[in-house]
């Protein structure tokens, strides 16, 4: 015999005792009466005693039976309590979400944005990792994450809320000095700088209108885990470097850094909402999903050349 309690059985024993008939406690229940007879038959069997006298016309509690029926009805209430308070909470959005987003894209774009949320929902707080290395959603226990990527990973959830563009760049001092590339195959053998969590390997890959394809493999003096840490070597006439759109229009609008290949275009990301499942979100973490699709689905960092 299991040494977990019979929960269901004591459950349903409780609302027969209350109704005094098996036909109504399985209504009320929305169960059938032969489920609910098995269950309080299960109790009894458990039990060693029989709970009710059951005549042809007439139910009723036996002295066991009576001796037990006050505990099960409060178990059934403090289990209905349980859940109500459960249903209200899930319901409302309240308590703490982990949320993991990329480094420099949670720096710029989701941190100046957060005061907004907290406003909007103040029982709401938010434990928020920064990194571009990929989270393990479920087995680092986290409730959602903002992904940039060509495509979301397929065991998770995502809500599309943008297109992201990347851009191949370099400074005017750059370009002086070594020439703008005519062709993807111009960047073999200049410094081309690296980014540690490309998801498909290091390569960046180019097609343009007449749907030519070229893939390049960065190679340079510099290989980082942050796309922000390119900057400045960009910016000191050093290197090419491929850079995601809400950081490069900054530098792309006041001419700091210059598009490169514009006639070649790398393929187009998007920045994704996920969740580990499929099953219903909690009320805090839809919250948080609706306010990202309002503020991020029409950015401010969009560059048109």
């Amino acid at each position: 015999m299991s040494k977990m309690p019979d929960f269901e059985g004591l459950a349903m024993f409780a609302k027969v005792a209350e109704e005094r008939s098996f036909a109504a406690a399985a209504r009320a229940m929305g169960l059938s009466v032969a489920t609910v007879s098995r269950g309080v038959g299960r109790l009894e069997q458990r039990l060693g005693a029989r709970l009710f006298n059951r005549t042809s016309r007439q139910l009723a509690l036996t002295e066991f039976g009576q001796t037990l029926a006050q505990s099960a009805s409060r178990i059934y209430s403090a289990a209905e309590e349980a859940e109500a308070a459960a249903r209200e909470l899930s319901a409302r959005p309240r308590g703490l979400i982990r949320l993991a987003v990329p480094m420099s894209f949670g720096l710029r774009w989701v941190a100046p944005i957060l005061p907004d949320f907290f406003r909007e929902y103040p029982e709401v707080s938010i434990d928020l990792q920064l990194s571009d290395a990929t989270t393990d959603l479920v087995g680092e226990g986290f409730d959602a994450a903002l992904r940039i990527a060509v495509l979301p990973d397929s065991s998770l959830v995502a809500r599309r809320l943008c297109a992201v563009s990347r851009f191949v760049v370099a400074a005017p001092a750059y370009l002086e000095k070594h020439g703008p590339p005519e062709h993807p195959r111009d960047l073999v053998g200049r410094d081309c700088l690296g980014y540690a969590y490309r998801a498909r390997s290091d390569v960046w890959r180019f097609v343009n209108d007449a749907g030519d394809e070229e893939a390049i493999t960065p190679t340079g003096p510099l290989r980082v885990t942050n796309a922000d840490a390119l900057v400045p070597m960009v910016l000191a006439g050093l290197a090419v470097a491929e850079l995601p759109e809400f950081i490069a229009s900054e530098y792309l609008r006041d001419a700091r850094m210059v598009a490169l290949l514009t006639d070649w275009t790398l393929q187009r990301g998007g920045l994704y909402f996920v969740t580990p499942s499929g099953r219903a979100r909690p009320a805090k973490v839809e919250a948080l999903a609706d306010f990202f699709r309002k503020r991020l689905s029409d950015p401010t960092w969009r560059w048109s050349q």
